[in-house]
């Protein structure tokens, strides 16, 4: 997708335009809302999983 000088290319002008400081804040956000993804798809797999077993046992 991506090759390495896009990527570098990228990684400067977001340290260009929000500075050393903001960089660690919006990482640590965007592992936030990473983990809250996967909590999300879990629940929802889980309670597919439920339902499946529940309609096994009634029919």
């Amino acid at each position: 997708m991506f090759g390495s000088t896009e990527i570098i290319v990228i990684a400067l002008v977001i340290f260009i335009l929000f500075g050393a400081a903001a960089i660690p804040k919006f990482a640590k956000s965007l592992g936030q809302a990473k983990a809250e993804f996967e909590k999300g798809i879990k629940k929802e797999d889980i309670k597919k999983k439920d339902t499946i077993k529940r309609d096994n046992k009634q029919s």
